[in-house]
């Protein structure tokens, strides 16, 4: 490649990893849709079972223990859905650190590639994916999921909403959201741009780690309309996405705050009756 072409190719950078980002995406919807449909089992009555996500419609007496592939099968599916439902939030991040970095490549000042931004970000998610396995495993032995992976109980929902719910109206949300809603401040407020692959490594994980502290309690949501619900998880997608787009103050955590009380207390109150 002569150097006219290879320049051409750089002045495109940011559309080819936007093409990368979307090809991310769309690969971890793929799938997501997978392990849905095989859930699915065509309606078959699955009392006293429960599905092991693994895409060939494997199935554990509910009472039995999980064994380590189990927890393997669990662990890539909540990892792969954090990928699906949590890049479009790091997006604008990795663009602007790629544009600044055409310009740092060209005052012979390069970046490290936006690969480890992208994948210190996804780093933490899997973290929170191993933290949201293990909640998968507490709340099932207690016997409150369904064999889709729905809440059993309408007071333990209701529960979930109200924890979401307050969860929305606190100050560590207020920190948390701040700092996904505005890439460029949280860099510079974080050491600046990196030139070396670690440093931006650990600019993408403590960029993952606020984003995962506004947005946990939310994925929490999944296991009131259930964890292999594609309807659900793509309302919570757009939400999560929503919150760090829109920058009217707060409007849109706090409304869904105060939605996710009233239909929280409904429902306890209605298991009561």
């Amino acid at each position: 490649m002569n150097d006219a072409a290879l320049a051409a190719v750089l002045k495109r950078d940011r559309a080819l990893v936007a093409a990368c980002l979307v090809i991310l995406i769309l690969l971890a919807w793929a799938y997501i849709v997978w392990l849905a449909d095989d859930m699915e089992m065509g309606g078959m009555d699955m009392t006293g079972f429960r599905m092991i996500p693994a895409g060939s419609g494997l199935m554990m007496p509910v009472d039995a223990p999980w064994h380590a592939i189990e927890f393997a099968f669990v662990f890539a599916m909540w990892a792969v859905m954090m990928v699906g439902m949590m890049t479009p939030s790091v997006s604008p991040l990795v663009l602007l650190y790629v544009r600044v970095g055409r310009q740092a490549a060209a005052q012979q000042q390069p970046f490290a590639a936006s690969a480890f931004l992208a994948g210190g970000y996804l780093l933490a998610w899997t973290a929170f994916s191993l933290i949201a396995t293990l909640g998968q495993w507490a709340i099932e032995r207690m016997g409150l999921l369904t064999p889709s992976m729905a809440s059993a109980s309408s007071t333990f929902g209701g529960l979930i909403l109200i924890a979401a719910g307050l969860y929305q109206w606190t100050p560590l949300k207020d920190v948390c959201l701040r700092e996904c809603q505005f890439p460029l401040q949280f860099i510079q407020r974080h050491g600046g741009f990196r030139a070396d692959a670690i440093g931006s490594l650990a600019l993408g994980a403590r960029h993952g780690v606020y984003c995962v502290g506004c947005c946990w309690v939310l994925m929490a949501l999944l296991f009131v309309g259930g964890v292999m619900n594609v309807f659900w998880i793509a309302l919570i997608s757009i939400f999560v996405l929503a919150e760090k787009v829109v920058l009217v103050r707060r409007l849109i955590s706090r409304s869904t705050g105060t939605l996710f009380l009233a239909v929280g207390v409904w429902l306890i109150a209605s298991s009561l009756r």
